[in-house]
């Protein structure tokens, strides 16, 4: 059976594929052979030789030394899956995605799979990323932005998780602009009060390239 982690986050733009990739370079550097997924990548750049390049798609490709990553949807469209994918005519089917994906991994490959926005995130009617991380069956780790409301978004994510028998592996808190005021450094004791799901990491503001995500007590979570 594959073994993999899924992430995924409160919302979009908080900080998924800097996670994503510190998990990759880490699991490199412990001579875990890698497979990199990001089965929904939207807002694509088109290049002058008419193909689609994703930047999250390619940062993880760097992390991964170069090497490709699996993507099942792809769309010059910034927006969601279910919007974009509506423009361009088409249909998703997460559950074939889901089997595609595992069927693509490597043996003895550890999967990082990326997810789009939140675990709601729409593919469809009825559909959301919630049943693409539920079809994989991979355990989540969610990253949300360490900023007034993180503790609403957290909470909200986690009753979907629970919702769906998903496993929560932790939370990593990202800081996306300068800390401003005393809420944000008591975010993750509330959190730690309010819930049972760890805390594994808090990234600082300004470190763009995961440094700190390496201190994180990852080792546990690929056992």
């Amino acid at each position: 059976m594959a073994r993999g982690i899924f992430i995924t986050g409160t919302d979009t733009g908080v900080g998924k594929t800097l996670v994503s990739s510190a998990i990759i370079r880490l699991l490199l550097k412990q001579n875990q052979a890698v497979f990199a997924a990001k089965p929904l990548a939207t807002g694509s750049e088109k290049q002058a030789d008419g193909t689609l390049r994703h930047g999250d798609v390619a940062q993880m490709a760097e992390a991964l030394g170069g090497k490709p990553v699996w993507v099942g949807f792809e769309s010059p469209h910034p927006a969601a899956p279910s919007v974009a994918a509506r423009w361009e005519g088409k249909q998703l089917d997460l559950m074939q995605m889901a089997k595609d994906l595992k069927f693509a991994i490597p043996d003895g490959h550890f999967a990082v799979v990326e997810g789009a926005g939140g675990l709601l995130c729409p593919a469809g009617p009825g559909i959301s990323i919630a049943d693409l991380a539920q079809e994989l069956g991979f355990p989540i780790l969610l990253v949300a932005k360490n900023c007034l409301g993180v503790l609403n978004h957290t909470l909200l994510a986690l009753e979907v998780a629970r919702g769906r028998g998903l496993e929560v592996l932790g939370i990593i808190l990202n800081q996306l602009t300068a800390p401003g005021d005393r809420v944000e450094a008591e975010n993750a004791a509330e959190l730690a009060r309010l819930t049972q799901v760890p805390i594994l990491a808090q990234v600082p503001f300004e470190d763009v390239a995961g440094i700190s995500l390496e201190k994180a007590n990852w080792p546990t979570l690929f056992e």
